[in-house]
């Protein structure tokens, strides 16, 4: 007989774990990381609280939004804050500080924390609100380089890397550009 999974006593074993989970699509939070089910990722983080480091990467997807680009990118791109902020406590403290203001901000207009707000349109209104702060051009200007740095995304975007070392670009490429 088999356990009803809802119950306080079931046993959950890997493959009840994954068919149960396969709707899901929403990052969540377990101990100190952050678990992205359906694009079977996790990301640990070490001076910043989890769910602080969901809204951040939340943040980087709408600040430069690609459909194409999964959410483990922007998940990288965000890892590097929480790096610097092992080392620099303040620097965690603002983050804290910055992304409650954020959330603060997104229960007041929708009732919930900012990366649990459902229309990216909503989201992205909220962050023209604190577009001229600190943080957020912080966060934005950080971005352009975590985020576009990673090789794994360059063919997302036709770029295929650096080109001096193999001629460049006139002898390599150069009249293959289909988007201009």
């Amino acid at each position: 007989m088999q356990q009803n999974p809802t119950s306080a006593h079931a046993k959950i074993d890997r493959r009840n774990f994954l068919a149960g989970s396969t709707a899901i699509t929403a990052m969540t939070i377990s101990g100190a990381a952050v678990i992205h089910s359906s694009e079977a990722w996790g990301l640990q983080t070490q001076a910043i609280q989890p769910e602080t480091m969901r809204t951040l990467i939340k943040m980087a997807r709408d600040i430069y939004p690609h459909d194409r680009i999964a959410d483990k990118f922007y998940a990288i791109a965000m890892k590097g804050f929480d790096t610097k902020a092992v080392k620099d406590a303040g620097l965690a403290a603002s983050i804290e500080k910055n992304v409650a203001e954020l959330n603060r901000t997104a229960k007041q207009a929708h009732g919930v924390n900012y990366a649990e707000v459902g229309w990216e349109t909503q989201r992205v209104n909220i962050l023209r609100s604190i577009s001229k702060g600190k943080f957020f051009q912080s966060i934005r200007g950080d971005l352009v380089v975590s985020l576009y740095n990673q090789k794994e995304v360059w063919p997302t975007f036709g770029y295929e890397g650096e080109s001096a070392s193999q001629g460049g670009y006139i002898a390599r490429g150069f009249g293959d550009i289909a988007w201009l």
